[in-house]
């Protein structure tokens, strides 16, 4: 997997299909579908529980007599499902990073083979065709199986789609620390600074105080670096890498390709001097 997220000749086919992937994707309200904005969660991994799930309950009734007509309806209801979740998926990846596409890639192709060995299970099984469809559907489990195996590298190895911001808070205290003056705030602009060795960003609106995590929980963007925007009528952070947008007053993320939220902490003022703590 290592000498994979390394090798440059995927980037060939990753550049030219991440190219095809946001040229046919253009809308923001379909890309914000997509990455699960609304949700505030990604989407991809839980639109794959239904054609995983409908694949393995098929894979059960087959070894079992007098199912074939239940497996047949599962194989059809994983396939089908399987396309949407392909299109979530596919626009995740096409805001990685380049080593992280490389394994997406990989990813991809995996289970494009499973689909379409489960596509021709199922037409095989509509022809009566049913120890072939058997077959068929038993090398496409197993094909998304691996394409699986690299999901998790993918999330849990190189971290794609998975917040990049929230291991910060594992190193701030329980206690109440401070962060600055609060006479000394601008009104409305970015201030970037530390608590303890956490870098956060601060933005003053009136006598309130956003205290938000600076790293972008997509591919840990410099938020302080970002500019700060009107969308549907709430102050919120751009993020200067990637262009995901998080509301200033309360971390809901407003545009993709994060999927998640940013932490936002909570504040007090005592004498004069701006205090936040871990949530």
């Amino acid at each position: 997997m290592t000498k994979l997220e390394q090798d440059s000749r995927l980037d060939r086919i990753g550049d030219r299909l991440q190219r095809r992937v946001q040229s046919t994707l253009r809308s923001q309200r379909v890309r914000d579908l997509l990455h699960g904005v609304p949700l505030g969660h990604p989407l991809h991994p839980a639109m794959v529980q239904v054609p995983v799930g409908a694949w393995i309950s098929a894979a059960v009734l087959d070894l079992l007599p007098g199912q074939r007509r239940a497996a047949t309806t599962l194989v059809a209801l994983g396939t089908a499902s399987a396309v949407p979740s392909a299109v979530a998926g596919l626009n995740d990846w096409a805001g990685l990073s380049r080593d992280q596409r490389r394994i997406g890639l990989i990813h991809a192709a995996a289970n494009a083979i499973g689909l379409t060995l489960y596509a021709g299970s199922l037409a095989a099984r509509l022809n009566g065709r049913h120890g072939t469809g058997r077959a068929l559907a038993y090398l496409g489990l197993g094909a998304a199986s691996a394409g699986a195996y690299i999901g998790g590298h993918l999330a849990y190895k190189q971290g794609a789609q998975v917040s990049q911001s929230v291991s910060e808070l594992h190193r701030m205290g329980d206690e109440w620390q401070p962060v600055a003056d609060l006479a000394s705030l601008p009104q409305r602009e970015l201030v970037t600074c530390e608590v303890g060795d956490v870098s956060v960003i601060l933005y003053r609106h009136g006598d309130e105080v956003t205290v938000m995590l600076e790293r972008c929980p997509h591919q840990s963007g410099p938020l302080g670096e970002g500019e700060v925007r009107e969308i549907d009528g709430h102050a919120c952070v751009v993020c200067p890498w990637h262009g995901s947008a998080f509301r200033l007053n309360g971390g809901e993320v407003v545009h993709g390709p994060s999927g998640t939220d940013q932490q936002v902490l909570p504040t007090r003022v005592v004498g004069g001097v701006l205090q936040t703590r871990l949530p």
